[in-house]
């Protein structure tokens, strides 16, 4: 599709199709072939969080029980707990995976000490989970943004490795060039600018036929929030058909709108990793773009499907909202979980319609990329059901073709309301809440994180009841 694969890095199974209407290459993967292919690229190590009531050498008798136990630690960190100013949270890591059972013993030991709580247990190895201080068992998760450069260059693929039947496989320069972009995401860090690149003249024309084919429809075909959205960043971010944006002048305007931000990613990340992303309203994106000789034709997502199909609703508030949600619900989850998420995500974000005005109209990138499957979605040919996500979740979709069955929702936060009812069938031991001027993930487990909450609630509730006085007085 122009532009338009789903997330093959992203998201459960991808595909891709022509803007022209053709039928789509298979060539994407399931989600569990993808964390299964990924092991090898997976960080398998231990992060062991706990907190101490600060005292003269309690550190000393914790790090004894590590020693006591052979467990060697690669990395120590400190920092004053966020809901007890009496304690000091602790975070160390442990990178030898042989030490596992003994890195457990450790942490039954810690129980035993007066002075620790909160023992957690977290592996970036998706074939394992370990225990968290309820005694539940949940996968790794990032908890501070700059956690996402953990796991950001855990891809299958890099640079100028091309599928055989990738148009640019043959092409030297184009395999170079497609190196270029990874090294720059590679090396990327959270915090840094996203580096400018010069795109040649070919690549910009590239763009501009696929520009040209999708705004003819955007009036007609997309959704009244991307129409808004759309004028704003032809005038803020240079989207034109002359001109490929800037990741960075692009992120800028995301975060001034909804607080969204732009990280280039170097390939395909599983769908776990790509979702915690969404969470931080961290936006994985590619650089490059498809090659030239086929330019209404991409086997995965390139920076026109990034830039055209997902960028103008990352700066609607209620749809950076709702994609936030799918990234916070999916923190701890279960693998089963993480796919069903992960077809959540396909249905909406990448596939999604909705109802305005009594029609329909896309909103996910994957149609707003691809020109193609923009005309076929609003036609009469597929089958269009209502949006609920227990009957989502399940939805098989095929990879090779357009969709057979489209989700319409009602409106982003109708189908937000939705998903949140949903999300509290996932069996996870805790609830975690966005902190947004930390940017970290509060994981709320214990009775004095919930008031915490509650306080919040009511300052925001006091300043709503005076805000709605002086408006009516």
């Amino acid at each position: 599709m122009d532009g338009a694969q789903t997330r093959k890095r992203k998201i459960s199974s991808e595909h891709a199709s022509s803007a022209n209407g053709d039928k789509r290459k298979g060539n994407f993967v399931d989600s569990h072939v993808t964390d299964s292919q990924a092991d090898d690229h997976t960080d398998h190590s231990l992060t062991i969080m706990f907190s101490v009531t600060e005292g003269v050498g309690v550190l000393a008798q914790c790090l004894k029980v590590f020693e006591n136990n052979g467990v060697n630690l690669n990395h120590i960190e400190s920092r004053p707990d966020a809901h007890d100013s009496s304690k000091y949270e602790f975070i160390v890591e442990v990178k030898d995976i042989t030490r596992r059972e003994d890195v457990k013993m450790s942490a039954e030991a810690l129980k035993l000490l007066e002075s620790v709580s909160d023992i957690h247990i977290l592996s970036r190895d998706r074939t394992r989970t370990t225990s968290t201080g309820s005694g539940t068992e949940v996968p790794w998760f990032p908890r501070r943004v700059r956690d996402l450069d953990r796991f950001a260059n855990h891809i299958l693929s890099y640079g100028s490795e091309l599928d055989s039947d990738h148009p640019g496989f043959t092409d030297a320069v184009y395999r170079a060039r497609r190196k270029e972009f990874a090294d720059i995401a590679f090396h990327y860090k959270h915090g840094t600018p996203i580096p400018r690149v010069e795109y040649t003249k070919e690549e910009v024309a590239t763009w501009g036929v696929i520009f040209d084919n999708l705004t003819k429809l955007y009036p007609t075909h997309a959704c009244s929030e991307f129409n808004h959205v759309f004028p704003l960043l032809i005038e803020n971010c240079g989207f034109r058909r002359d001109n490929i944006p800037q990741l960075q002048d692009i992120s800028d305007f995301l975060k001034d709108c909804t607080g969204f931000t732009l990280r280039p990613v170097a390939g395909l990340l599983s769908s776990r990793d790509f979702l915690a992303g969404l969470a931080f309203r961290v936006f994985h994106s590619t650089q490059y773009i498809r090659h030239s000789s086929k330019p209404l034709y991409t086997p995965e997502p390139d920076v026109c499907h990034e830039v055209l199909g997902h960028i103008p609703l990352f700066a609607d508030p209620s749809f950076a909202q709702f994609s936030q949600e799918i990234g916070l619900v999916s923190l701890g989850a279960s693998d089963d979980f993480i796919s069903k998420l992960a077809t959540l995500y396909w249905f909406t974000v990448e596939f999604g319609l909705c109802r305005q005005n009594g029609q329909l109209k896309a909103f996910g990138a994957g149609l707003l990329s691809s020109f193609g499957e923009l005309e076929y979605c609003l036609s009469d040919k597929p089958v269009v059901k209502e949006f609920l996500p227990e009957n989502v979740c399940v939805q098989e979709y095929p990879i090779t073709e357009y969709q057979p069955i489209y989700f319409a929702a009602k409106s982003f936060d109708d189908a937000k309301s939705k998903l949140r009812v949903w999300a509290a069938s996932i069996p996870r031991p805790f609830d975690v809440r966005y902190n947004a001027y930390t940017q970290t993930v509060e994981v709320l487990e214990h009775k004095s994180q919930v008031m915490n909450l509650v306080k919040d609630i009511k300052s925001d509730m006091d300043l709503l009841h005076s805000s709605l006085a002086k408006l009516s007085s």
